[in-house]
């Protein structure tokens, strides 16, 4: 696929009760937002992950304490227009799990690039502190960079088809290992920073895509990776890229500690 695509949800109109189209935001820049080749996850098996919602859900987050989730700056829409639901696992019914949260405020990386993509990361401060349960429950933040080979899970109501347009209504599961610089430099060159990480196969088939952006992988309970861009979705030679957060812990802290 010629285009670079972020992995975000834009638009939305439910046209059935069985169909969700979700619009990936076309833009100059990558884009990338759905769970391709994955599987239902077991039902609130990924307590951290959130849906951020303005009438529909566009993009996913984590929770990384009681009253904070980061997601990607390419996600970033008027906070005083959205809604973070927490603890959902069929996107549209009510399991009597959810906790719908105001956002308070939103801090994106003062050197993120909307055309490169680097530094996509915003943390959303939520208007008061969830209840942690076990449908509810923070992340923890890396304590060191990963490994290439690490095996990780992603996470997302995202598109499930590499060719069309299909959105789940379970939260969909892939597990995706870490890979190389050598081999994420390989596939977008020149294109990779050190708030980057690639995660996925070279021979593509599964990936995050459209609707999965600022959506967690985890690695080993850890959340080392943020859903951002790639080129389409689950294509051979093209893993996902995701922002790199134990390359941002510092200004992550920083933000944490003063608001």
């Amino acid at each position: 696929m010629s285009s670079l695509v972020e992995r975000r949800l834009v638009s939305a109109a439910m046209i059935s009760l069985i169909v969700l189209t979700l619009l990936g935001a076309a833009v100059s820049t990558p884009v990338d937002d759905r769970i391709v080749g994955g599987y239902d996850c077991k039902a609130h098996s990924q307590p951290w992950q959130a849906s951020l919602n303005i009438g529909y859900h566009f993009c996913g987050g984590s929770l990384i304490n009681d009253q904070w989730i980061v997601s990607a700056a390419h996600c970033w829409m008027n906070p005083w227009s959205q809604l973070a639901i927490l603890g959902d696992n069929h996107i549209w019914q009510h399991e009597g799990t959810e906790q719908y949260m105001s956002v308070d405020a939103i801090y994106w990386h003062q050197s993120y690039n909307y055309q490169t993509l680097d530094h996509d990361i915003m943390l959303l401060k939520l208007a008061h502190p969830v209840t942690v349960n076990e449908f509810v429950r923070p992340v923890a933040l890396p304590t060191a960079c990963p490994n290439a080979g690490d095996m990780c899970v992603v996470s997302g109501w995202g598109n499930i088809y590499t060719d069309s347009v299909f959105n789940p209504f379970y939260l969909q599961c892939a597990d995706v290992p870490i890979l190389s610089n050598t081999d994420c430099e390989s596939s977008y060159p020149g294109q990779i920073t050190d708030t980057m990480v690639c995660a996925g196969y070279q021979e593509g088939g599964i990936d995050s895509c459209q609707g999965d952006s600022g959506g967690p992988l985890v690695c080993n309970g850890q959340l080392h990776g943020i859903v951002s861009w790639g080129y389409g979705c689950a294509q051979p030679n093209y893993p996902g890229v995701y922002t790199k957060v134990c390359s941002l812990l510092p200004w992550i802290h920083e933000i944490l500690t003063s608001y």
